[in-house]
């Protein structure tokens, strides 16, 4: 008798976060064993080395040598966030897939205030009402949200924030390129799909360093709204008669 599918899978991308890898990883385990589910169905969280050189990728595959629950897979290079969101998309299995970056900014304790909200819908994404960045980060982060809700649309106040949570149908229509990670919920919703945003937490950065700056963050994410535009008019869309 085959083993059950895992009823969740967390999606973390890595690039040089050796000294988050571990407090994440007991704070993820801790979070996923308590929920109602794991006692009769497996999870799993998914460490996608992006091309880490300060040794995360050694720690990484220490943590799932040390726990079942973590499978790691490894970057030959540095091929950046969406790339390794896809890539542990992909390859998990879940039937509820979670993504949350390893810079310990989100708190894992909020993901099961957000599973209550998969009932009624299909991605439930974070929302840092309350940013814990520096001055320069908040401004550009909020231009970007602005311009980029001027072009899709989405209604989503915090797009970037990488704490999100899919329903597995939703999650297997997005055909993802280089960038469309900050596009999520507009990919979402363009694909007759529901969103939904909760107020989540957010820390200071202690270890490791941004991988985004004033470029990537804001003239970057405007130039990828022009494909963004162009895939919400010509999606298909269709229904069959009954």
């Amino acid at each position: 008798m085959s083993a059950p599918p895992p009823w969740a899978s967390v999606i973390v991308p890595v690039k040089d976060e050796r000294e988050n890898l571990a407090p994440l990883t007991e704070g993820l385990l801790k979070v996923m064993r308590s929920h109602a589910a794991s006692r009769t169905r497996p999870f799993e969280i998914i460490f996608i080395d992006d091309g880490s050189t300060d040794g995360s990728s050694e720690f990484m595959d220490r943590l799932a040598a040390e726990h079942p629950e973590v499978r790691t897979f490894h970057f030959d290079r540095n091929y950046g966030k969406t790339a390794a969101l896809d890539a542990g998309f992909t390859r998990s299995a879940g039937e509820l897939v979670i993504e949350i970056d390893a810079d310990l900014q989100q708190d894992s304790e909020d993901i099961l205030m957000m599973l209550p909200f998969t009932d009624s819908y299909d991605l439930v994404c974070g929302w840092r009402k309350n940013r814990q960045d520096n001055l320069v980060r908040k401004i550009s982060s909020r231009i970007a949200n602005v311009v980029r809700n001027i072009f899709t649309h989405d209604g989503v106040h915090d797009t970037g924030c990488p704490l999100k949570v899919f329903r597995r149908s939703a999650l297997e229509k997005l055909y993802l390129f280089e960038g469309m990670h900050r596009f999520l919920p507009a990919l979402t919703l363009m694909h007759g799909f529901t969103v939904k945003e909760v107020p989540v937490r957010h820390y200071p950065r202690i270890h490791g360093v941004s991988k985004f700056g004033v470029g990537n963050r804001l003239f970057k994410s405007l130039y990828d709204l022009v494909a963004v535009r162009w895939m919400q008019r010509r999606v298909l869309r269709y229904t069959f008669r009954e």
